[in-house]
């Protein structure tokens, strides 16, 4: 693809622009704004990539995935405020998965320890991650103030902290997985994956875009339980006292 059939793709970002206005939704401004971002984001890190890729450092790929996790981060403290120390339990959280995630594929020998297979793998391990864990806050947050009653009422009865949330803590944790569990349901049938879908354009052989596929969907079958999990235990401590009292408002 060159930059002019590049600029041609700009039609797809026409049609809603006009949608939004004719209809008066006031989004031009978002539209505009996620097209330049997206356009300057994305050709910037596409030349640091080519760069990464051609020095094959150990150092470089290790600072493109600290820049991925810090990015992360940075996205879903903002989504958990309420909790205190989110942003450091939101490190750990991507740190752990990316550990474990790539420890697995180069302990192993899944894939080779290049930054061709390192870095990608990793951003859409650690995007992954980010996704749930923002879906997993908002939904503790919110189970959390609507059983507050309940929560504090088996307090007043003697239970403790981790007795009194782990019915909401479950349901949050169980909630945001629900998403990524469907959509892998239908895998193949409804959707090709992006990942499938960019071999397959690039002329690489169908089967081994399968076979790559299926590994960022067990991967991401992971992200799902372990993020939650241990985002969800990592954060409920925080939200009681010494006294094990419910002592926050979780307005995010």
């Amino acid at each position: 693809m060159t930059y002019g059939t590049l600029a041609l793709t700009l039609i797809f970002v026409f049609i809603p622009l006009v949608l939004t206005r004719v209809l008066n939704l006031g989004l031009e401004k978002d539209l505009l704004i996620a097209t330049i971002r997206s356009v300057i984001q994305l050709l910037a890190v596409g030349y640091l990539l080519a760069f990464v890729f051609e020095a094959e450092s150990p150092v470089f790929i290790l600072l493109m995935i600290t820049l991925m996790i810090v990015a992360a981060t940075h996205n879903v403290q903002r989504k958990g405020t309420a909790i205190p120390g989110i942003t450091a339990k939101v490190a750990v959280t991507f740190i752990f998965i990316e550990v474990l995630t790539q420890g697995i594929l180069l302990g192993f020998g899944i894939i080779p320890a290049t930054p061709q297979y390192i870095i990608p793998i990793s951003g859409m391990v650690i995007g992954n991650s980010m996704v749930l864990a923002i879906l997993f806050l908002n939904r503790f947050t919110a189970e959390v103030e609507a059983r507050r009653g309940e929560v504090e009422l088996f307090l007043s009865l003697g239970g403790t902290p981790k007795q009194a949330i782990h019915p909401r803590l479950m349901q949050a944790i169980k909630a945001s997985m629900i998403p990524t569990l469907e959509s892998q349901k239908t895998m193949g049938l409804v959707q090709l994956p992006g990942m499938m879908s960019g071999l397959i354009i690039g002329g690489a052989d169908p089967i081994e875009a399968v076979q790559f596929q299926l590994l960022i969907i067990f991967l991401i079958m992971t992200n799902a339980a372990v993020t939650s999990a241990m985002l969800g235990f990592l954060s409920y401590p925080t939200l009681f006292n010494g006294r094990m009292q419910l002592v926050r408002k979780l307005e995010t």
